[in-house]
């Protein structure tokens, strides 16, 4: 019996459907979820996401998915995800998410008070996972 992930964002439902395991980042660093996983509720910082469809998946196949903050519900081989931000490596275009991540570094060099800075690492976190996601993409040979 697979363990079925719903990783939902603000925008709505990313993925719904059975897996074999999900690797997921957490406060306390990656945690990976197959079946049978001790119930869980944790927090999920922002990061990738990694999913194994099938046991067989070599690593290079799996889906990832970047993502920022949220919370997660591991009961009874049902893995919920409910994140602010997910976008699957498909939909990130490396150049754009280059072209963010830049503008992000330089509003964080010009921030001028404590508020405007923290926006700014928020965004630079962000930009960094997406470009992170869209790297693996390319080196994966997934092109997009």
């Amino acid at each position: 019996m697979p363990i079925h992930l719903q990783l939902v964002s603000l925008s709505g439902k990313v993925f719904d459907d059975d897996v074999y395991e999900v690797l997921l980042p957490t406060l306390d660093g990656q945690i990976g979820v197959l079946q049978d996983h001790m119930p869980l509720v944790s927090a999920a910082t922002n990061g990738v996401i990694s999913v194994r469809r099938n046991e067989r998946d070599r690593d290079d196949q799996m889906e990832v998915f970047a993502t920022n903050g949220g919370v997660i519900e591991v009961s009874n081989n049902v893995l919920k995800v409910i994140v602010d931000e997910a976008d699957h490596a498909d939909n990130i275009n490396e150049a754009e998410a280059e072209a963010a991540h830049q503008r992000a570094l330089q509003l964080k060099a010009e921030a001028q008070d404590e508020v405007s800075l923290e926006k700014a690492q928020q965004l630079v976190d962000r930009t960094a996972v997406r470009l992170q996601v869209a790297g693996l993409k390319r080196r994966h040979g997934k092109r997009g």
